[in-house]
């Protein structure tokens, strides 16, 4: 999802392995314009960590991945699409084949691309730093290294 426009580029794919995130990558860097660096906000799945993940990336430098601590995907706005088309599309829905899903999907994406808008973060940097140090220490992950101002 483009925090510029609120274009949304998707792909329905049958597994999540790391050749399913390279064609994935490989979309995205056919769809946007040369000129721009890419920064792509992502989970810590091992798929987007994969060896041959990391020597596509180190032969296309326009592509900066960063990745959201552990229980913190609403850092992420394609979660909140994701939340939003399950509610909108898919949760109340009938789908007969995976193929009936993935054209509702697609023609979701499609009519959202027609009038885009970006999600606006409405929170203060600060609040958002206090949630991930909150989210983090519930976790008894490592601690955050960041400071408030």
């Amino acid at each position: 999802m483009s925090t510029l426009d609120g274009k949304v580029i998707g792909k329905c794919m049958p597994r999540h392995r790391h050749q399913e995130w390279l064609r994935f990558l490989r979309l995205i860097d056919r769809k946007m314009p040369k000129a721009l660096d890419l920064h792509i906000i992502c989970d810590n799945y091992q798929t987007h960590k994969h060896q041959a993940v990391r020597e596509w990336l180190e032969k296309h430098p326009r592509f900066h991945i960063h990745f959201t601590p552990t229980g913190s995907s609403w850092l992420n706005m394609v979660e909140r699409y994701f939340r939003d088309i399950t509610e909108n599309q898919i949760r109340r829905g009938v789908f007969k084949s995976i193929d009936d899903l993935e054209r509702t999907i697609l023609t979701a994406i499609a009519q959202h691309n027609d009038a885009p808008r970006p999600y606006i973060w409405t929170a203060e940097a600060k609040d958002i730093l206090v949630k991930a140090i909150r989210a983090r220490a519930a976790s008894n992950g490592p601690r955050f290294s960041g400071t408030l101002h």
